[in-house]
């Protein structure tokens, strides 16, 4: 079956896309641009093969599409900037193979301006065609929540900046195949700005109540109630939480690297959300403290160790670190997590707990990273001897809260 899609770059923000094209009925090719971290069990491989999904096995195979969407991964370069290199092989694959009235769409996060000055010249130097006329060229920030049931790319508005209007009429056309809505931007650098404010937005929002957790707790206020009572308002307030960190592969972006610009705002909850895996586990030696243990030797069990609940995603998890320090110190780890069957650390296996109610009665400290939902938070906060919660999940007075 011919492809009418081809999805370049199947990691976190490709294969959600892939998905949801074979769900709307779209033939749809897949081709990897690297080590990428998206994974599929093999129900769900099974059942998008059976809709009309298909991995490339060589690159030739892009220029039989009419619509390729470029979903490589972007992470963190050396200059604090994101590192376009996944997106310049994902060009030069394409560029090779593009044909004349394909419609090419970029959704891996970058900062403004990298459509036009960093994959147009590619794209045009390796077809010999030039977009807005002989082929169309868009950006479409990639708006995936990873295990949300409420919004899917059905439900959730696309949307879409062109280089030119015929540009941006051709990408609507085809994401109108997945979504109720679609959302028409200026240009390409009105839509990468979008994804930069909606990324930052969350890192901003959450550094905020991860500040707020240090202060209550030195204050001696419960954050989570009055969070709660906050968000009774009907307006101009949006409930974020605080956690051990903020992982995942939407890294907040400050402009470094773009023209010497930064976003102070942003610089800031960097340096709070960076900072919360070592408060964490200042929280739990002073725990140990206060019942009479030292860290040096205490078992220490961590829960849910991936940076997302109910998905096997480890990506940038804050556990790494709070599993790093804890070791540091001298404690025993092991951890639990029904996601993630082994678990290394610095390249040494962490045990796993077979029997988790045993394990939470035997460890002298468990520390919940991550709120899955088989974990029975009322029998485990019974079964513990001490339980710190940096989720805020417990009910009230079963645990030690952020």
């Amino acid at each position: 079956m011919p492809a009418d899609l081809a999805v370049i770059g199947l990691g976190p923000y490709g294969l959600p896309l892939a998905q949801a094209a074979v769900a709307a009925g779209i033939p749809t090719l897949g081709y990897r641009t690297g080590p990428e971290t998206g994974s599929l069990s093999p129900a769900e491989l099974r059942r998008m093969l059976a809709r009309g999904f298909r991995p490339a096995a060589r690159p030739a195979e892009l220029g039989r599409v009419r619509t390729a969407v470029i979903c490589a991964p972007t992470p963190r370069g050396a200059d604090g900037g994101p590192d376009l290199g996944q997106v310049e092989a994902a060009a030069r694959a394409l560029a090779a193979h593009l044909r004349p009235h394909t419609t090419v769409i970029l959704e891996s996060p970058v900062l403004p301006g990298t459509t036009e000055e960093f994959l147009r010249p590619l794209l045009e130097e390796g077809s010999r065609l030039r977009a807005g006329r002989d082929f169309h060229l868009a950006y479409s920030p990639s708006r995936v929540d990873p295990g949300n049931r409420a919004f899917t790319p059905a439900n959730t508005p696309k949307v879409i900046g062109g280089l030119t209007p015929a540009c941006t009429e051709s990408a609507a056309a085809f994401y109108g195949r997945l979504t109720d809505k679609v959302v028409r931007a200026r240009g390409p650098r009105e839509a990468e700005t979008v994804q930069l404010l909606e990324t930052n937005y969350r890192h901003v929002n959450i550094a905020l109540v991860n500040e707020m957790a240090v202060l209550c707790h030195d204050l001696g206020v419960d954050l989570w109630d009055v969070i709660r009572c906050a968000e009774t308002k009907p307006f101009g307030f949006q409930a974020f939480r605080p956690g051990p960190g903020v992982g995942g592969p939407s890294v907040p972006q400050d402009l470094a690297g773009h023209a010497r610009r930064t976003l102070r705002m942003v610089e800031l909850a960097q340096q709070v959300n960076s900072r919360m895996p070592r408060y964490v586990v200042q929280r739990a030696a002073a725990l140990l403290n206060e019942h009479g243990k030292s860290a040096r030797g205490a078992r220490v069990l961590l829960l849910g160790v991936t940076y997302k609940a109910d998905l096997a995603d480890q990506q940038a998890t804050p556990a790494q670190e709070v599993a790093i320090r804890l070791m540091e110190l001298g404690a025993a780890v092991s951890y639990h997590d029904p996601h993630v069957p082994s678990w290394s650390v610095l390249d040494r296996p962490v045990p796993r707990a077979d029997s988790l109610y045993e394990a939470a009665a035997e460890a002298d400290l468990t520390i919940l990273l991550q709120q899955h939902r088989t974990y029975d938070l009322q029998g485990l906060s019974v079964k513990a001897q001490l339980l710190l919660d940096t989720r805020g999940a417990t009910p009230t007075g079963a645990a030690h809260r952020l």
